[in-house]
């Protein structure tokens, strides 16, 4: 019998697990997928949004989300989240890539303003920007200076002189959470870190110059500063080989960890601690770091995008309005205040999100004053030459998800199997056809990276419109693609 003849579909787009489909777990799993969705959805994927509810603390359900696919213990595109006082917190449901994530900025250029540029705007963008597996970013930072990124994030950046303070304002978090401590991240995941500031780094890594091609909420999109036509710029990365080391050295921890506490757990993968545990609490101040360390990394790399179009086009940066809309992360954990039952019941969580994108909704005061009342950007970005889109976070993500929603397309193929399928010359002759210029450090890239190794982007932002998670503001199509 397939685990699928197990699940309830309870509403359009909305399935059920229910809790006695394992005897350990603990709340029921739910999956936000259209039919499609949910008959291409992998087994293994399934079974790991079902061990999330197993885990000690977990509340109201374990969340998969429509980009959801198999990931390292928690599933990609996947939420859980555990109450402060007897939960745990798990490297698995954060991930290896701590606080990847997108960053768009606004333009008041046209099209029609960028067009004669589009050649040489490309060529400096990928030379400004360095990308790809170890690169390695254009400053030296001195052994010391390091422990400032960590503890100190994009505000680290700004004092230094990249991007603007007005920039903060902007960034969830407003780019630093202050219970990091760079004291309890290893000398190796530093040295990673040194060389590789302001770089993008390779796989899905992208940056993007993109046309507002659509407008679905006039209103949103008018707060927002999105106006059709005109041209923004996107962001996506993380906090490179410093996040990828943290994370492997606390999964070694936490795998001592859990047998030392004697937690049951269904899956090595989900390694875990209680909050309250001295492991719990270094894993947690050195994740922050990290996810410091890639609001930094995001801020640096902003900051040189503006210098690049200030020298292509002869203008400067405030003429051009190169203002931030939003900054999301989607691979974190961090405690919030949700309401987790019928009766209003608040409690302070500690929300992972793995591959899944914050969508707080009306209200909330971690939402920047100038979007309070619609709720927050949330920025979902598709694959090379397909369209990404911005959002924004409602109440409903509030009730059902713990205000968060998809952060991408989703893999459907391994890298592997891309490269056995797709051609570098094909997916390049398909852009250009396409009016997109793609430069990347290697042909290999464009072939993992080919949109048919991923699920539908439009169809995973329907779906989040849909069922309410997050609702559609504007659709942005690429101009200019880079990656590494």
């Amino acid at each position: 019998m397939s685990i699928k003849d197990n699940i309830n579909k309870i509403d359009d787009n909305i399935w059920e697990i229910p809790s006695s489909y394992k005897k350990a777990m603990r709340v029921p799993a739910r999956l936000y997928l259209d039919d499609e969705g949910f008959e291409n959805l992998e087994e293994g994927a399934i079974e790991q949004v079902t061990n999330v509810a197993c885990l000690p603390g977990v509340q109201k359900s374990s969340l998969g989300l429509p980009d959801i696919h198999f990931g390292y213990g928690f599933p990609i595109g996947g939420v859980g989240a555990f109450n402060m006082n007897n939960g745990i917190v798990s490297p698995g449901g954060v991930g290896f890539d701590i606080n990847c994530g997108v960053r768009m900025i606004r333009t008041n250029l046209t099209e029609e303003d960028l067009r004669p540029y589009i050649p040489e705007l490309t060529e400096k963008l990928f030379k400004n920007i360095p990308s790809g597996v170890g690169s390695k970013g254009k400053i030296r930072l001195m052994p010391d200076e390091i422990d400032e990124v960590l503890d100190k994030g994009a505000e680290w950046a700004v004092e230094n002189g990249y991007g603007w303070k007005e920039d903060l304002e902007f960034l969830e978090e407003n780019g630093r959470i202050k219970d990091a401590d760079s004291s309890v991240v290893s000398d190796k995941a530093k040295k990673r870190g040194i060389p590789q500031l302001g770089s993008l780094g390779s796989g899905n890594h992208f940056l993007e110059v993109q046309k507002v091609d659509e407008i679905f909420n006039e209103e949103v999109a008018k707060l927002f500063g999105l106006k059709k036509g005109n041209i923004t710029v996107m962001v996506h990365t993380g906090s490179r080989g410093c996040g990828h080391q943290v994370c492997s050295d606390y999964l070694r921890k936490m795998d001592k960890a859990y047998k030392k506490y004697k937690l049951d757990i269904p899956d090595r993968q989900l390694a875990c601690a209680p909050l309250d545990s001295d492991e719990a609490q270094d894993y947690l101040k050195a994740m922050y770091a990290a996810a410091n360390y890639a609001w930094a990394n995001r801020q640096m790399i902003v900051h040189w995008v503006r210098e690049t179009f200030e020298d292509v086009l002869g203008k400067s940066a405030k003429e051009m309005n190169m203002t931030t809309v939003y900054d999301v992360a989607h691979n974190i954990a961090k405690e919030e205040t949700h309401t987790v039952n019928k009766n209003g019941l608040k409690l302070k969580l500690l929300v992972h999100r793995k591959g899944a994108t914050r969508a707080f909704g009306p209200g909330r005061d971690e939402v920047p004053e100038k979007y309070r009342e619609i709720g927050q950007p949330v920025l979902i970005p598709g694959t090379m030459g397909t369209s990404s889109y911005v959002l924004h976070g409602t109440q409903i993500a509030m009730e059902n998800t713990f205000g968060s929603t998809a952060h991408g397309a989703g893999r459907i193929l391994s890298r592997s199997k891309a490269k056995e399928e797709f051609s570098p010359e094909e997916i390049k002759e398909n852009l250009s056809n396409k009016g997109i210029q793609v430069k990347a450090n290697s042909d290999p890239v464009l072939a993992e990276e080919a949109p048919g190794a991923y699920k539908n982007v439009d169809q995973v932002v329907k779906t989040s419109d849909k069922v309410g998670i997050a609702k559609l503001v504007a659709k942005v199509s690429p101009l200019i693609v880079t990656k590494g």
